[in-house]
């Protein structure tokens, strides 16, 4: 290869490097001042309006910020809870080589999505009772497919020849997993978890219908009594929650990636 090729393919290199590095730039910061932007947008529209009495009661700090705490309590919470459930349960699948086994767990897992929010919330609590416990069965129900699935298919994609040299070095299958395959697995369970997420901030909403609170509560009652600030502030404090917790998983997909990847 010529001195001069060599140039030309180091400046290749480093102007794809310096295009990656303005991606990564802006994808860390693009969410978070969108979202500024769309806030700020919606105070100053609310400021310009004159307000009912009705419409008072719910567009204030003390009202939105306890169905806000509400909205992210059944959000997190959830998530926890599948995480907890759908990554081991996806570790022991990807050791069990049986078709019928898989195609049985993922078909009970897929109930939750296969039927509508909605219909699955009310359904729970029309044979079980209302309240927060009953919206969380609902939110793992719908939330745990994406996190079961990618746990397995990041796994199965770990190279054998890794983990086969892991045990000729004489790594138990224990440490192969805890020191080989998680880690490089880490990047697809984690954009299992951010599915699964998203998935809880756009679900919580149905919690109203069963007293569970959360600012499905405000989308609802603007709809009912015709206060369009009202259902249009719920509607997108929804959308601004859902993406600051794709933007904040995004960030710790990309930190928890092994390095080289």
């Amino acid at each position: 290869m010529t001195v001069q090729a060599s140039r030309d393919l180091a400046t290749a290199f480093g102007t794809a490097s310096n295009r990656r590095g303005r991606y990564f730039s802006f994808k860390r910061i693009g969410t978070p001042v969108v979202i500024v932007v769309v806030l700020l947008a919606l105070y100053w529209w609310l400021s310009t309006l004159a307000l009912d009495s009705i419409e008072l009661r719910t567009l204030n700090w003390d009202y939105l910020l306890e169905r806000t705490f509400e909205h992210l309590r059944l959000t997190v919470v959830a998530s926890a809870i599948v995480a907890v459930l759908a990554i081991p349960a996806g570790i022991a699948l990807s050791r069990i080589h049986s078709r019928a086994v898989h195609a049985i767990v993922f078909g009970i897992a897929n109930v939750g999505q296969s039927t509508p929010a909605i219909g699955l919330v009310i359904l729970l609590a029309i044979v079980w009772k209302l309240g927060f416990e009953v919206a969380l069965v609902g939110l793992v129900a719908y939330s745990i497919l994406p996190v079961l699935r990618n746990t397995l298919v990041g796994l199965q994609q770990v190279d054998s020849n890794l983990t086969e040299a892991a045990r000729g070095m004489g790594m138990r299958p224990l440490q192969v997993l805890a020191q080989i395959e998680l880690p490089l697995a880490i990047p697809v369970i984690v954009a299992g978890l951010r599915t699964a997420l998203v998935f809880c901030v756009g679900v919580a909403t149905v919690a109203t219908f069963i007293n569970a609170g959360g600012l499905g509560d405000m989308i609802v009652n603007g709809l009912k009594l015709q206060r369009w600030p009202v259902l249009i502030t719920g509607a997108v404090v929804v959308s601004c929650i859902a993406l600051t917790i794709d933007w904040l998983a995004g960030l710790a997909e990309d930190l928890l990636k092994p390095k080289g990847l």
